[in-house]
């Protein structure tokens, strides 16, 4: 199936972060000042065979050096195309000639869908993730380890992994659309007896924490100062307060590229974390809502 066979519309004319290097070789230059934010059209579309290495990508900011086989899982996802859609730039020119459409930028910027956690528990993939998220959950409390360990193991649970991944410039307003769109595809999927009838929704999602100990007063010194936490898809704050069970883990000795974002000198104290978070099925529409209200503030 051809990207152009299905395009999944998402928000348009999206606001990207972009910086440059410039060597002043001019006058008119002069007040360029290195940060800029462009206009930029994006589309939902089918991913394809050709997505894979741009998925992968995706994939690999989120799991960073976790054991988990993201050639498989991104095969899986390329797989059930029939739910899910990758993020790309407009071709403005759709009557544009063949020999035009190779110079289309065709790289993935996002990556929204589901996978069965329950379902294709028998994949090796799948296994990984399972004992990555049992693994980091005893980092919780009991009730967290007790509640991960009944979801992943009853095989009557219907646990979807919904990956909501993009470059770190792209404004969170194009997840709407996303989201929309795939809540509308996995119902036509069960409708046609396909698995993905969830009862509870995992997400793994990307934080970044500021240690303020050094900046804390010299009077308050004695007290712990609690860090600042910083959101890489912003949209995600909303889905946290709809989890029944969340836990977090640091990701600091992995190596995590932050892919397609703007990282000035002062965010050098960051650490990256990730959170899970876990929550029902029935929720899914009223996160989405939300997050639409917030976002069109």
């Amino acid at each position: 199936m051809s990207s152009s066979a299905k395009k999944r519309n998402v928000e348009p004319k999206q606001n990207v972060d972009t910086s440059s290097s410039s060597d002043d070789s001019s006058e008119e230059e002069n007040d360029y000042k290195g940060d800029e934010q462009i206009q930029v059209d994006f589309e939902g579309r089918i991913p394809v065979d050709s997505d894979f290495h741009g998925i992968k990508q995706l994939l690999q900011q989120l799991f960073l050096k976790s054991h988990v086989n993201l050639s498989d899982l991104t095969d899986l996802i390329i797989k059930q195309n029939y739910v899910g859609s990758v993020v790309k730039q407009c071709d403005d020119d759709p009557d544009s000639d063949d020999d035009d459409d190779m110079n289309v930028d065709d790289d993935v910027y996002g990556i929204t869908t589901v996978v069965n956690l329950t379902e294709k528990r028998s994949m090796e993939c799948i296994k990984q993730i399972h004992t990555l998220l049992k693994q980091y959950s005893k980092l919780g409390d009991d009730r967290t380890v007790s509640k991960v360990e009944q979801l992943l193991n009853d095989e009557n649970n219907s646990v979807g992994l919904l990956i909501n991944e993009r470059f770190v410039n792209i404004p969170p307003q194009i997840s709407v659309p996303l989201l929309l769109n795939l809540r509308k595809e996995m119902d036509k999927a069960t409708s046609k007896k396909m698995a993905f009838d969830f009862k509870y929704y995992i997400m793994i999602c990307k934080l970044y924490k500021m240690d303020l100990t050094k900046k804390k007063s010299k009077k308050n010194k004695n007290k712990p100062a609690e860090p600042e936490t910083v959101w890489s898809n912003a949209e995600e704050e909303i889905f946290e307060e709809m989890a029944d069970c969340k836990y977090e883990f640091p990701v600091k000795d992995d190596s995590d590229s932050a892919l397609g974002g703007n990282w000035h000198s002062n965010d050098s104290e960051m650490t990256p974390w990730r959170k899970v978070l876990i929550f029902p099925a029935s929720k899914l529409d009223e996160a989405i809502n939300r997050v639409s209200s917030m976002l069109q503030q």
